[in-house]
C-alpha cells in the first residue's frame, strides 16, 4: 500500500474575521496535494488563535510537513509566531514557507531557524514534490525540485525557477476544508454574499515595482471557459454567492482571450470587481463592452500610478497618463466605477511629483466624479527581490533615506515586523518621506475621501457622508488641504471606509 503524506497548511492572521476571504492560494495547494496525499487547512483570519489551532492540529494527527503562506506586512509577525511554536513543540516537523514574502525575500526567510524550506512562485507542483521527498530528503532529490530554496550542507541553495503553469485540478476547489465556506461570503457594495475568486494567474507586464511581476516573471495564464463556468456555478448555486470579487492579477488581458470568459460571466450575471489596465480597457470593441455590461462589471481597480509619462516609462508600466484620463471617461459611459490607484512621494522630485499627482487626481474627478481614488506611497522593490530576468536591466538611482544614506532593507523576518517596514510593505511610508510630506499626503487624502466618500462604504449612514462631503467642499474647491482638523474630528465619529486599508 502506497504511503500518502499528510500536510498541514496554515494561513496566518492578516485581517479581521469580517474581512476574511477564501484563502485561495491554500485551496489550490490543497487540491494539488490531495492528488497524492492528504491536506488540512487552518485559516487564521477565521480561527483567531492560529497558534493554538495549529498546535492542536499537530497533536491530533500525524503530519509530514507544515506549509505556511506568508505575505509581507502585517502577516509576517503571526507567521513567525506560528513557526516558532511549531519548532518548539514539534521540532522534527519540516516548516515550509510559501507566498509573496519568501518569493521576494528568499534569503531573508531562510535566515530564520524556524524556516526549513521556501517555495518561490507557484507551489502547486513544487510543494507536492517537496512533501514527497521529505520521506528521504537527500540533497540530490531536493536539488531537482524547481522553485525550491533550501538549507543544504553548503549553505542556502536556490534551485532553478519552475515553469509557470495553469493546471486545472479538474474539480471545484476543496472549500469544505474551511468548515462552512458560506462564512466567507461578505456583504459588499457588489451584493449581500460576495465571494472571492481567482480565474487567471499572473500578469504579462513587467512593472518594476510590482510583486506580481517579480513572482511570475511576466507570465500569465487564463482558465478555460468550462473551468470558469464550473467554478462560478458552484459559488452561485451551491454556496449562494450573488457577486464576485476577482483577485486576478490583471483580469483584462487580450480581448480575444477574454471574450469566452465574458460570455460565461454574462450568462451568470454576477456583479463583479476586478483589477484591470487602462490600455486594455481602451482597446475593447463595442461588442465586448456589451458583454462587459451584461456581465455586470461594477468596478475596475486600475493602476494609474503616476501622471508623469517619464515615471511610467521608468517603472515599465506600459501605459500613458492620457490613457488614464480616457479610461475614466470610458468607464463613466459604460456605468463602471474606475478605482484608480496612485503612487506618491517617489524618491526623486518627491514634493513636485506628489503635488502634480494631486492636480491630476482633481482632473480625473472633474472628468468622472464617480472615480474612486486610492493613494499609496511609492515603495519600490529592492533589486534582489525582482524576478531574475529583470535584475540589473536598468541602472537606477540608489534609494537614499533622509540623511542621504543608502536604504538598508531588513535581513531577517523579525526586522520586517518593525512598524516602519510593515508600513513600507503596505505602501504607507518610506525612509525618504519627511514629516511634512507625510502630513501633506494624509491631509490631502482626508479632504479627498470626505469630499467624495467611497461607494464601497455600506456602514456609514448617507446623511453622515453627505454632511462630511459638504463640510469638505470648500477645502477641496480652494485646495486648502492643510490641517483639516474639523474633518478629522468628524471622521472619528463617522469613520468612513478606507479602501486601501479595508479593501472591499
Amino acid at each position: 500500500m502506497t504511503y500518502k503524506p499528510n500536510t498541514l497548511l496554515v494561513n496566518p492572521t492578516i485581517t479581521s474575521r469580517s474581512s476574511a476571504r477564501f484563502p485561495l492560494s491554500l485551496l489550490h495547494l490543497s487540491a494539488a496535494l490531495d492528488r497524492t496525499g492528504n491536506s488540512h487547512i487552518i485559516d487564521g483570519n477565521v480561527d483567531r488563535d492560529v497558534v493554538d489551532e495549529t498546535l492542536q492540529a499537530l497533536a491530533r494527527q500525524p503530519v509530514d510537513a507544515v506549509g505556511i503562506s506568508v505575505m509581507g506586512g502585517p502577516q509576517i509577525a503571526p507567521a513567525i509566531a506560528v513557526s516558532k511554536a511549531v519548532r518548539e513543540y514539534f521540532p522534527e516537523k519540516p516548516i515550509i514557507w510559501g507566498g509573496y514574502f519568501p518569493t521576494l525575500y528568499t534569503d531573508t526567510a531562510l535566515t530564520a531557524p524556524y524556516v526549513d524550506y521556501a517555495i518561490r512562485g507557484q507551489g502547486e507542483e513544487s510543494f507536492p514534490e517537496l512533501v514527497a521527498a521529505l520521506n528521504h530528503p537527500t540533497e540530490e532529490v531536493l536539488g531537482k525540485i524547481g522553485g525550491l530554496s533550501w538549507k543544504s550542507s553548503d549553505g542556502v541553495r536556490h534551485n532553478p525557477n519552475r515553469r509557470f503553469s495553469m493546471a486545472d485540478p479538474g474539480i471545484v476547489l476543496p472549500y469544505d476544508k474551511l468548515g462552512d465556506p458560506r462564512r466567507y461570503l461578505a456583504r459588499t457594495f457588489l451584493g449581500r454574499r460576495t465571494a472571492a475568486h481567482q480565474a487567471a494567474v499572473g500578469c504579462r507586464f513587467r512593472c518594476t515595482f510590482c510583486g506580481v511581476a517579480a513572482m511570475f516573471g511576466g507570465k500569465t495564464a487564463l482558465p478555460f471557459a468550462a473551468r470558469l463556468e464550473r467554478d462560478l456555478r458552484y459559488l452561485k448555486d451551491e454556496l449562494g454567492a450573488d457577486s464576485i470579487q476577482y483577485f486576478d492579477h490583471n483580469f483584462f488581458d487580450r480581448e480575444e482571450d477574454m471574450i469566452p470568459l465574458l460570455e460565461i460571466m454574462a450568462k451568470l450575471e454576477l456583479p463583479w470587481w476586478c483589477y484591470a489596465r487602462s490600455d486594455a480597457l481602451l482597446k475593447l470593441s463595442d461588442s465586448t463592452w456589451k458583454l462587459v455590461r451584461k456581465s455586470r462589471l461594477r468596478m475596475a481597480y486600475i493602476g494609474a500610478e503616476s501622471p508623469s509619462g517619464q515615471m511610467l516609462k521608468e517603472i515599465r508600466k506600459g501605459t500613458r497618463p492620457d490613457q488614464t484620463l480616457e479610461v475614466a471617461e470610458l468607464c463613466r459611459r459604460h456605468g463602471v466605477i474606475p478605482e484608480l490607484s496612485f503612487m506618491v512621494a517617489p524618491p526623486e522630485n518627491t514634493e513636485e511629483e506628489t503635488e502634480h499627482t494631486f492636480e491630476f487626481i482633481r482632473e480625473l474627478k472633474r472628468i468622472n466624479p464617480q472615480s474612486e481614488i486610492v493613494v499609496y506611497v511609492y515603495t519600490p522593490l529592492p533589486e534582489s527581490s525582482k524576478h531574475e530576468k529583470d535584475r540589473g536591466k536598468r541602472a537606477s538611482m540608489p534609494l537614499l533615506d533622509l540623511h542621504g544614506n543608502p536604504v538598508m532593507f531588513p535581513k531577517t523576518p523579525e526586522e520586517w515586523t518593525e512598524q516602519r517596514w510593515v508600513d513600507y510593505a503596505c505602501h504607507a511610508d518610506a525612509p525618504w518621506v519627511t514629516d511634512s510630506m507625510r502630513r501633506r499626503i494624509r491631509d490631502f487624502v482626508t479632504v479627498l475621501r470626505c469630499r467624495f466618500p467611497t461607494a464601497q462604504d455600506l456602514r456609514s449612514p448617507r446623511w453622515a457622508k453627505r454632511t462630511l462631503s459638504a463640510a469638505a467642499a470648500w477645502r477641496y474647491s480652494y485646495r486648502k488641504y492643510n490641517k483639516p482638523w474639523e474633518l478629522e474630528l468628524a471622521n472619528r465619529l463617522v469613520r468612513l471606509r478606507v479602501p486601501q486599508v479595508s479593501g472591499l
